[in-house]
């Protein structure tokens, strides 16, 4: 029997735009990609509470859905009995629109509840693909919500397709939620980057980069401690982001004496980025725990050497000493020697750059989607 192509497809996500961060750009380029190859997609995320309902994203129509979740608390619970029953609605009304082919689960969390739900009302093949959810939240939510791990499990046994950026990702899904088996689709990057875009950065060198969500997951706190030391005392080290960490950071730079040279530069655009990356000199992700790091794919395509965290997906897709390199950002001596190694060694820090753009194909996100479709296809 023939392979067929879905053409509906609900992609249902835990955060999308205007929300900025990983998950939130996967999805927005997987859609934008499958709606210019014919695909009629939606983005179906979760409500905020910010007024949003509906809006347009690359063409791509985009859902802001109510998702309550039930509570043992007796005041959440009463809540919750009260407004689910509109929720329910909402996400009805969505698929009836749409009448999807498949629903696509990113980064499970109240989006999965649902999305669950709907695959048992109405047998409508379901996909999930996490981002790291289950170990990366800084708020444990995974450890706190037993529905949350049941409803995992449940869609993870119901699923047709189980994907991951990363096998690291795929190994936590098969040790505590049943995965048993799972394929690997990883984050992409555009082949090209987004235009640059004006960005006020320090004129000293070397500059040392790292962008992303000021969270404690992502250890920037850890690369601050680094920066502090003697060896890298003539580095800038450039933070690009916003989060809940922001206050601490800026106020461990000032403990640790070099708030003269580390830079926030808050929440940054893709063109910022740009400038950014083109600008330094070594492009670190020093995270405690990262499913993937998208930041490096986007230093390969700078021309810029990444140091990568060995705590995750990172060691899955980059190749130590060959196309950028990996430490234990939680000891301090590594980062620094790291750092310092990029910046005094010329002909292996060029080696590295050669090789990481020699990478770039596998994570374009034509080659992404291709992943996804088969996928699909194999529902037929």
């Amino acid at each position: 029997m023939a392979k067929t192509r879905p053409r509906r497809v609900a992609l249902v996500t835990s955060s999308f735009h205007p929300h900025a961060g990983g998950v939130e750009e996967h999805v927005r380029h997987v859609a934008r990609e499958m709606s210019q190859r014919g695909v009629r997609v939606e983005v179906w995320t979760v409500d905020r509470g910010e007024g949003l309902r509906e809006a347009r994203v690359d063409g791509v129509r985009v859902r802001y859905l109510s998702t309550p979740l039930p509570a043992r608390d007796g005041l959440a619970l009463m809540r919750f009995l009260g407004s689910a029953p509109a929720a329910l609605w909402v996400w009805w009304r969505a698929f009836t629109s749409l009448r999807p082919e498949v629903l696509h689960v990113h980064c499970f969390g109240p989006n999965g509840v649902y999305a669950l739900a709907l695959h048992r009302l109405t047998r409508t093949p379901l996909v999930v693909t996490s981002h790291g959810e289950t170990f990366a939240d800084d708020h444990g939510v995974y450890d706190r919500s037993a529905l949350l791990r049941s409803a995992l499990r449940q869609s993870i046994d119901a699923a047709v397709a189980v994907t991951g950026p990363t096998q690291f990702v795929l190994r936590d899904l098969r040790a505590r939620f049943g995965l048993v088996d799972g394929q690997v689709v990883p984050n992409g990057v555009d082949e090209t980057a987004p235009p640059v875009e004006s960005l006020e950065l320090p004129t000293g060198r070397p500059m040392v980069l790292a962008v992303g969500r000021l969270e404690r997951m992502k250890g920037f706190d850890l690369l601050l401690d680094a920066a502090a030391h003697p060896e890298l005392d003539a580095v800038h080290v450039v933070i690009g982001g916003d989060g809940s960490q922001s206050s601490a950071l800026h106020r461990r730079a000032q403990d640790t004496g070099i708030a003269d040279r580390v830079h926030f530069l808050g929440r940054v655009t893709p063109g910022q980025v740009t400038a950014a990356m083109a600008a330094a000199d070594v492009v670190v992700v020093p995270s405690r725990r990262e499913a993937f790091g998208i930041v490096a794919l986007e230093a390969w395509r700078a021309g810029t050497p990444p140091v990568g965290t060995v705590h995750g997906g990172m060691p899955d897709f980059v190749e130590d000493g060959v196309d950028g390199l990996l430490v234990d950002p939680a000891v301090t001596l590594d980062p620094v020697a790291a750092v310092a190694r990029v910046i005094d060694d010329v002909n292996p820090v060029e080696h590295m750059c050669r090789s990481g753009r020699d990478r770039l194909g596998d994570f374009m996100w034509s080659a992404v989607v291709d992943r996804y479709l088969s996928a699909y296809e194999d529902l037929s």
